[in-house]
């Protein structure tokens, strides 16, 4: 299976490659230069590809050099589609080539909003009710900051200042903190910024999938990390529960990635299902098991909103998670995943946008 994946995909991306180099080939200044050779205008156009591609590598990454290209095929391929409709439609007489110019303004434009969407963070406002004695309380939400890709650690810490001028009473962390390509002092950079933050009921944190890292490259490891966050005071829950100020609990559950998780039942046994429960669960796919207990508010991050279009929509049509985005109800149990505070690796945000989010709770 796994063979005949890989021969189908990589004989997709030699089609698709071979039509980008038939498309730059229909460039006035390509035909020009090729002064009517077809070899030429196929090295002509090869050339041009390969400068493109390499130019993004260096500026962004190889990663981001795929993803632009694959962003600009599909544009180029849909502004194809759409000149042949219309032409089907009219009996007008475009200029050569129209197509392949309006696919490079588009991409251009879409491409570029997708980069301000990802370097950029917004905040996300819920307002949530509870029958149970809590009163009112101001959570504080981020996920995936992933440091190193739109921002090293003295930027993670100026969002962390931005976000405690919300005057949140707590700030949840719901993993992937750092990436296989963080630096060590960006990640102690940003456990200090942490720690010198102010929130009445401290920074509680759950690990991703991406923290404990994959190929062992960076300089630092899992326990590195560890022990930066809990000399800085932040809470680090794993497969655990901790009652606040007789108020509110806060469950915080291992990564579904890893084996010695525990069920949801078990992190819970003995838990007073009187107070406000709220589980920090990195990745929203046991929605089903949480909302059978006596769970109020669970958060989560991961998907990063789906990211790129249209990958939000193939992930809720093929249910790859229980939740892409957002905020739904179930069986009395609140759900909010959000899309991140930045991304791993990945630079833009065509489906999406960085967000860090509060919610306002209030007893009813």
């Amino acid at each position: 299976m796994w063979y005949f994946t890989i021969v189908t995909c990589s004989i997709g991306l030699l089609m698709a490659a071979v039509y980008m180099l038939i498309c730059i080939g229909r460039f006035d200044f390509v035909k020009k230069l090729a002064n009517g050779k077809r070899w030429l205008n196929i090295i002509i156009s090869f050339m041009i590809f390969v400068f493109m591609f390499t130019a993004f590598s260096i500026i962004f990454s190889p990663l981001n050099a795929i993803m632009i290209s694959m962003n600009v095929l599909f544009i180029f391929m849909l502004s194809a589609l759409l000149m042949k409709i219309v032409k089907c439609l009219s009996s007008h007489k475009f200029k050569p080539n129209l197509q392949g110019y309006i696919a490079v303004i588009f991409s251009v434009v879409y491409l570029s909003i997708g980069y301000y969407l990802d370097n950029n963070v917004w905040r996300t406002d819920y307002s949530l009710t509870t029958t149970k004695n809590l009163g009112e309380l101001k959570i504080a939400l981020i996920a995936d900051s992933h440091i190193g890709t739109t921002f090293d650690g003295k930027g993670f810490a100026e969002h962390i200042k931005n976000i405690e001028k919300q005057d949140a009473d707590v700030l949840f962390i719901a993993g992937d903190f750092v990436d296989d390509l963080t630096k060590k002092k960006d990640m102690l950079t940003a456990c200090k910024a942490l720690g010198n933050t102010h929130f009445k009921y401290g920074v509680w944190y759950i690990f991703g999938n991406h923290d404990e890292g994959f190929f062992n490259k960076r300089n630092f490891t899992a326990a590195d990390l560890e022990n930066a966050l809990k000399e800085n005071g932040v809470h680090i829950m794993l497969d655990r529960y901790e009652l606040v100020d007789d108020r509110f609990y806060v469950v915080g559950r291992n990564d579904s990635s890893f084996k010695e998780r525990k069920d949801i039942v078990n992190v819970m046994h003995g838990i007073d299902s009187e107070k406000y429960i709220i589980i920090l669960d990195h990745e929203p796919n046991d929605y089903t098991n949480e909302a059978a207990t006596a769970a109020d508010l669970v958060l989560s991050g991961h998907t990063h909103g789906g990211q790129l279009f249209p990958i939000m929509y193939l992930c809720d049509w093929f249910n790859i998670n229980d939740r892409t985005y957002g905020y739904e109800k179930r069986k009395g149990t609140d759900f909010i995943v959000t899309s991140g505070i930045s991304d791993g690796q990945i630079v833009f945000k065509t489906g999406t946008k960085s967000e860090y989010v509060i919610i306002d709770i209030k007893q009813v």
